[in-house]
């Protein structure tokens, strides 16, 4: 049936309004996938500030809670921290050690420094660097004296660094000495015989090979590593002899790599008394207040220092380091 002209008029301006309303709805689509857009970039935005805050957080919280305290004009006692392994990769490296001494000693508030030892020892270049500097520190600033006090342990690489101090106070039950060198290594020789692996190695030099423990040991290559770890010995105990001078008993096992209690090693004269942090602190140096100059890693810095020891104790041309 053919529609009037009113009928298609009324047709065609229906078709107009579907028309209209579809574009509305389009361009209400369209605004709200935009707004959702922005607010998603916002929130992107937001959680990239609060990762970089963070990182931000981690590496000055250390330095922030190192400077504690600094600005007050009462004298106190600066408390250094040499705790766990003395190694380059670890928290007790050398590098911080210096610097955090060097902090403690320019302080013009400073009445003396405690060097707060608990380690079992570490890397005899790590620990002489410190012996060295501590030296040299007290000859910059000879008013100011240096006190180590040791906790639980204070061996080997930790008493090296010790014996640089002008006294030496320890728990009657802390373990102090062991004054000796070692080398470590291990013999797979039978075990890949039975497990049928063979060894293939190119080296150029005669002895670059030196105690590979996949080879079966060498007598010579043997001297030579105890040539090495004497040689290393006899910087230790030339070092221990310099720093205690005659308080050291006339004992021949001082330098044998023993350890004693905190008791018997004031009987050897290996320390000067038995007392503890806050006892030097307040009844040697006179002062209540202590404030710590110790350098501390971040947990990143920790995690890459670790890393990167790793990688070079495995990767190393020399897996056999003397230490203590």
């Amino acid at each position: 049936m053919l529609k009037t002209l009113p009928d298609r008029l009324e047709s065609a301006e229906a078709v107009v309004a579907g028309s209209s309303r579809s574009e509305t709805m389009l361009v209400d689509l369209a605004r709200d996938m935009l707004a959702e857009k922005v607010r998603a970039r916002r929130w992107k935005i937001f959680f990239r500030f609060l990762l970089v805050a963070f990182l931000l957080a981690l590496l000055l919280l250390p330095l922030l809670g190192s400077l504690s305290g600094l600005g007050s004009s009462e004298r106190h006692a600066a408390v250094v921290d040499i705790k766990g392994v003395i190694s380059e990769g670890s928290p007790a490296n050398a590098n911080d050690i210096v610097r955090s001494l060097e902090a403690a000693f320019k302080d013009s508030r400073t009445e003396g420094v405690i060097l707060r030892i608990n380690s079992p020892g570490g890397s005899p270049v790590q620990s002489g660097i410190v012996f060295d500097e501590i030296l040299r520190l007290r000859g910059m600033h000879p008013d100011t004296p240096l006190y180590a006090v040791v906790a639980d342990t204070c061996a080997s690489g930790g008493y090296y660094i010790a014996a640089a101090a002008d006294k030496i106070y320890a728990d009657r039950a802390s373990i102090v000495g062991s004054i000796g060198v070692r080398l470590d290594s291990f013999g797979f020789v039978d075990a890949f015989d039975k497990l049928g692996v063979e060894r293939r190695l190119i080296a150029a030099g005669e002895i670059k090979a030196l105690f590979d423990p996949f080879l079966p040991e060498n007598p010579g290559h043997r001297e030579h590593l105890q040539q090495l770890a004497d040689s290393v010995h006899e910087q230790f105990i030339d070092a221990v002899k310099r720093g205690r001078g005659e308080r050291l008993a006339d004992d021949d096992s001082l330098f044998s790599g023993l350890f004693w209690t905190g008791q018997e090693a004031l009987e050897l004269g290996l320390v000067d008394e038995l007392s503890n942090e806050r006892a030097v602190a307040e009844d040697v140096l006179g002062v209540n207040k202590r404030v710590n100059f110790t350098i501390k890693q971040s947990p990143v810095e920790k995690l890459l220092n670790q890393v990167r020891l790793q990688f070079s104790l495995f990767f190393s041309e020399s897996r056999y380091p003397a230490y203590f």
